[in-house]
């Protein structure tokens, strides 16, 4: 049975979030946090990995989840409301849902996120389901078997559509994310739209962004999404948001769900952005494309106490670039550092 819902519904009773304490420069309101929990992962997408893979952090260099817990417990002190964990494949990491237990329960996260591929979650749904998970992120580029193997370099399509389903079955709510590459075509757009117009979900396509862990491709896509689903779809009509997002959603006549694109390449929305990252090691980022505004791990395992981590966060905070562009340019990198060590 596929549960009626809506991506906006939650059964879990919210308490009213307080003020931030985290705002930047630009007066934009820090409220999100993306934690990824590994770098490890089962697939070796192309755009993420080079084929030969990238160097594990090694373990002992990756954050436990009691520094984990720890860490969210400040942000969360400093007005972070929405956690999202992420990868990596955060479940390619023994106690993944236990952790996920543990943050449902967490002071201050009213609102808790996983993102994954898929392919190892269908056997935790069932207890996803039961903690009442906020929503699942499912990470899927095709419908095609061979056109699967060929980005992610490995044979798990049928794993990834039994969550899918499952996810569907239980009622969590869940967007899926497909990166748009060079190669994919109009077929495989609306292939993957018909998941929208099926389901009550968002499908969501991804510009490419340069965190492939090699030399930068000379040509990414760069803001034409828009003009693109307007031509393979021509009824489509965007939707407005009131709320800080970094997608622009549209419906289509007849469909349950909704379509979107995330321009995180063109970043087109930055000015409304009100997120910030953890990724495995333990570096905070305060923008996608910086590299690296302050380095958590060694705060904590330097004992450091918690009034100065708050002080150094919300400072980092504070001399956050204007924009990925600003960011970018005075990282100054030659070579794309892989996704999975960020947090995808």
């Amino acid at each position: 049975m596929i549960h009626n819902y809506t991506n906006q519904d939650s059964s879990r009773l919210k308490q009213v979030s307080k003020p931030s304490d985290l705002i930047d420069g630009y007066d934009r309101q820090i409220t999100y946090l993306r934690l990824a929990i590994t770098d490890r992962c089962n697939l070796r997408c192309r755009y993420c990995r080079p084929e030969s893979g990238v160097p594990f952090i090694p373990h002992q260099e990756i954050l436990s989840f009691e520094e984990l817990e720890h860490l969210i417990g400040i942000f969360c002190d400093l007005g972070i409301s929405k956690v999202r964990v992420t990868g990596g494949e955060p479940f390619s990491r023994r106690g993944c849902l236990p952790f996920l237990s543990r943050l449902r329960q967490l002071k201050g996260v009213e609102s808790l996120h996983i993102t994954t591929n898929g392919v190892k979650t269908s056997r935790h749904l069932d207890e996803l389901a039961k903690i009442d998970l906020d929503g699942i992120n499912l990470s899927l580029d095709t419908l095609d078997p061979k056109t699967f193997w060929k980005i992610t370099r490995r044979d798990y399509l049928a794993s990834v559509l039994e969550t899918l389903h499952g996810v569907l079955e239980r009622g969590i709510p869940l967007k899926i994310n497909s990166v748009l590459l060079e190669d994919t075509s109009d077929g495989e757009i609306i292939q993957l739209a018909d998941l929208a117009k099926n389901y009550p979900i968002t499908l969501r396509f991804i510009e490419r962004m340069p965190f492939s862990g090699v030399v930068r491709p000379t040509k990414l896509e760069n803001g034409h999404l828009a003009e693109r689903l307007k031509k393979v779809f021509p009824a489509i009509e965007e939707q407005t948001s009131t709320l800080p997002t970094t997608a622009r959603i549209f419906s289509l006549p007849g469909y349950k769900g909704k379509i979107g694109i995330i321009q995180g390449y063109s970043r087109l929305f930055c000015q409304t952005c009100n997120k910030l990252r953890v990724t495995p090691a333990g570096m905070l980022k305060t923008c996608l494309y910086d590299n690296g505004a302050l380095d958590l791990k060694k705060m904590l395992r330097s004992n450091a106490d918690d009034n100065e981590i708050r002080a150094a966060i919300t400072s980092c905070v504070r001399n956050r670039f204007a924009n990925g562009h600003e960011a970018e340019k005075f990282s100054g990198r030659a070579l794309e550092p892989s996704m999975a060590n960020i947090g995808g």
